[in-house]
């Protein structure tokens, strides 16, 4: 065995470090130690929940179901574009009536219920580097997407072939000439910074079939090419599309909503928001959902410095907080009837009697 003395030997040093013996501290934890805990979480979890709360409750929000809405012949665009194989539009109109102002801004959604946009095979089905303006070899992932008519599908994908395609166009009744007038909907400035900006490119060469999609077809439940689904503003066309955006980015649960548009506040009356009054919304209704017992609504909504209408954060702090001062005072009892000071804990040896009280 080699001596500890030599400078070769395995032997670790002497010192406190290498052989583990270093000051260290553990709690005890007792029912009087980790009651202050659970005290000070009910008291501050349930002033945020409430504050939470009330901010989604400022939040108004109108929801319109238009699944079964009917057109001027009193025909349901549902079996009427199911008919036609989705190939005539069907437009119908609702009325509705805004009970309070609200205060900007206010954006437009559609909301979708029943349709799986989480399922597994669906979410791949997609190119990003195709999406990126690369033209490469479509990959394996868009089947049976990739081609439709012996011509590459752009964008490829059960994603983007599945595209939500209604339309919508609101209109405020003026009380001062008893007419209705248009609201100008905007539809750009609605994805994220950062899908517009990097994750979505067109193609080098402009945006004409000739160019830089030469030889693509559009996906089979398409009626329009990429490159003409905004023709009128080239920052809003192609794979920028913001609509195209906002759908390529899949849905956690099969109930969701997505934005479509938001309201021009620049023109009066809407300034401040959406004053109360009577309101018409015109459906170009294209999106068949009948077919898998789904069900549309438009979503008339502002927002709070949290976001959209969405209770659930407050109520979930509000629970929490409720939970830690129940058991706050469950340990308060257990600490008055049963509890022993630290020191005694920390003093007990195995020849300490045992003692019930």
């Amino acid at each position: 065995m080699a001596s500890p003395n030599l400078p070769n030997s395995s032997q670790p040093s002497g010192s406190a470090f290498k052989q583990q013996k270093l000051p260290a501290w553990q709690p005890i934890l007792t029912a009087g130690t980790v009651l202050p805990t659970f005290l000070l979480i009910g008291i501050t979890f349930i002033p945020i929940g409430i504050g939470l709360l009330l901010s989604s409750n400022e939040v108004k929000e109108t929801t319109i179901d238009y699944t079964f809405c009917v057109n001027d012949a009193n025909e349901t665009c549902a079996s009427k574009i199911s008919e036609s194989n989705a190939n005539n539009p069907c437009k119908c109109i609702l009325d509705f009536e805004l009970q309070s102002s609200y205060a900007r801004d206010v954006f437009i959604y559609y909301g979708l219920t029943n349709f799986y946009q989480n399922h597994r095979r669906y979410v791949k089905s997609r190119d990003d580097k195709q999406l990126l303006g690369i033209k490469d070899a479509l990959s394996s992932d868009c089947e049976p997407f990739k081609e439709f008519n012996g011509k590459p599908i752009a964008p490829c994908g059960a994603i983007a072939n599945s595209l939500f395609n209604d339309t919508f166009a609101m209109l405020y009744f003026e009380t001062s000439t008893g007419r209705y007038r248009g609201m100008n909907l905007i539809e750009t400035g609605i994805a994220w910074a950062t899908d517009k900006n990097i994750k979505f490119r067109n193609p080098s060469g402009g945006l004409n079939d000739s160019d830089a999609f030469k030889g693509y077809t559009h996906p089979p439940n398409w009626q329009k090419n990429v490159w003409e689904l905004d023709s009128e503003n080239a920052d809003n066309n192609g794979y920028l599309n913001e609509h195209l955006i906002v759908w390529m980015r899949t849905a956690a649960l099969p109930t969701f909503r997505k934005i479509w548009g938001r309201v021009n506040h620049t023109i009066e009356p809407f300034h401040d928001g959406l004053p109360k009054g009577k309101y018409q919304i015109e459906i170009n209704y294209h999106y068949p959902v009948t077919s898998f017992k789904g069900t549309k609504r438009v979503i008339i909504s502002n927002t709070s410095w949290l976001g959209g209408k969405n209770p659930f954060l407050g109520i979930a702090y509000i629970v929490v907080g409720c939970i830690c001062l129940a058991l706050s005072a469950f340990f308060f009892f257990i600490h008055r009837k049963y509890g022993r000071s630290v020191n005694d804990i920390i003093n007990v040896t195995q020849r300490t009697p045992y003692l019930n009280s």
